[in-house]
């Protein structure tokens, strides 16, 4: 049996990965589970896997968290250092869907106990990425992406001839307003903007995707995880979210992933890999598709695909401040406390006056997460609406 550990169980990326598990509970075996605060579905997730432990980074939610697993067997443990300690317990492998930079130390946790860790949280790529990926490297840790774009590109990636690799293609839905002028998104709602047409998604990413950051930020993911240079990673448009990526070779053959919008297929991938597992998913039906339709990002719009290919392109701790100031927007946004295309505007302002030097480890990318939170929280104080 393969041991499991779901950093952020309560999440849609860990509620998709304790599906899939529960379906073949004879072959795997979960150590532990950890959320934020959510309880309820924390416990109701440790019962029904029979998990060792269930852990909240909450602290002031674990006696109510000890109440509910009373009499069950299930260790419970609560705070920064119990998260740390459940991500370094040895599973064979840990889903690392830990929201936002809350996720960078628990993910390097679990990476410095070289197993197969795989990452649907972008942070620990985008704010850290020459430093987990180093630490794998030393620590003999498989990364296995669950993005349902660089699993896709991993599946059509010859890493064993990456000189033939002519050019990356990552698809974009273009979110709910990607038809949308300007004038129109100045007065979009958050209701609106997490109402994706094709993902069920939180809240954040589902903002991420209505200003095609997300995609920005998977920009930089691909460039950290593939040997290609980053100038020959491309993004188009494509409304039906049915291609997820393409990789274009030299000579001249291009292999594209194909699936339904559903994140169970690229946890599902991950976890039987190098396998193949069974999911609940219908075959695509291409007849009853009919078509697939594409088109090319219009950064005007959308320029958080611009301020993403600029913090690459620049390197350093561009991508961490980047990363950083778009969460502090977001949450602005969703609190009603900016509107929707202040958050770019946010984004780009930080990246301007907030230049600290490159990180090294772990705790300097931290502390440049923290400084560019701070700078950012400054400007949506100037921008209340």
């Amino acid at each position: 049996m393969k041991t499991v550990t779901i950093l952020g169980a309560t999440g849609s990326v860990g509620s998709s990965t304790l599906d899939l598990i529960e379906r073949e509970p004879d072959k795997f075996q979960v150590l532990a589970l950890t959320a934020n605060g959510d309880v309820e579905k924390l416990t109701q997730a440790a019962v029904r896997t029979r998990a060792q432990r269930a852990v909240v980074a909450d602290e002031t939610c674990l006696p109510a968290l000890r109440e509910r697993l009373a009499g069950t067997g299930i260790e419970t443990a609560g705070g920064r250092q119990a998260l740390l300690d459940t991500a370094a317990m040895g599973a064979d492998w840990t889903m690392a869907a830990i929201v936002g930079c809350a996720g960078l130390e628990p993910v390097m946790a679990a990476v410095e106990q070289g197993g197969t860790v795989v990452l649907a949280n972008k942070e620990p790529l985008v704010s850290a990425g020459e430093i987990i990926l180093a630490a794998a490297a030393r620590h003999g840790a498989t990364l296995l992406p669950a993005d349902s774009e660089h699993n896709a590109i991993f599946q059509c990636f010859d890493a064993t001839r990456p000189k033939r690799v002519r050019r990356i293609i990552i698809t974009c839905s273009g979110g709910p307003f990607r038809d949308w002028s300007t004038e129109q998104m100045r007065i979009v709602t958050p209701e609106q903007a997490v109402a994706h047409p094709n993902w069920s998604m939180g809240a954040k990413i589902s903002v991420d995707s209505a200003t095609c950051m997300n995609k920005g930020l998977e920009l930089i993911e691909a460039a950290r995880l593939f040997p290609v240079p980053y100038e020959r990673i491309e993004i188009v448009i494509h409304p039906q979210s049915v291609i997820h990526s393409l990789v274009d070779y030299v000579d001249g053959s291009v292999l594209a992933q194909l699936g339904p919008p559903d994140m169970r297929t690229p946890i599902a991938h991950c976890l039987a890999w190098p396998d193949r597992m069974a999911t609940p998913m219908q075959p695509l039906d291409l007849v009853a598709l009919g078509r697939l339709d594409f088109a090319a990002p219009d950064e005007m719009r959308f320029p958080a695909l611009r301020l993403a290919r600029d913090a690459l392109n620049a390197g350093g701790a561009r991508p961490a401040i980047l990363n950083a100031a778009n969460e502090i927007a977001v949450a602005a946004f969703l609190a009603r406390r900016i509107g929707f295309l202040e958050i770019a505007a946010i984004v780009s302002d930080t990246l301007l006056r907030y230049d600290p030097p490159a990180p090294t480890t772990l705790d300097e990318v931290l502390a440049i997460d923290a400084g560019a939170r701070a700078a950012a929280n400054e400007l949506v104080k100037d921008r209340v609406i």
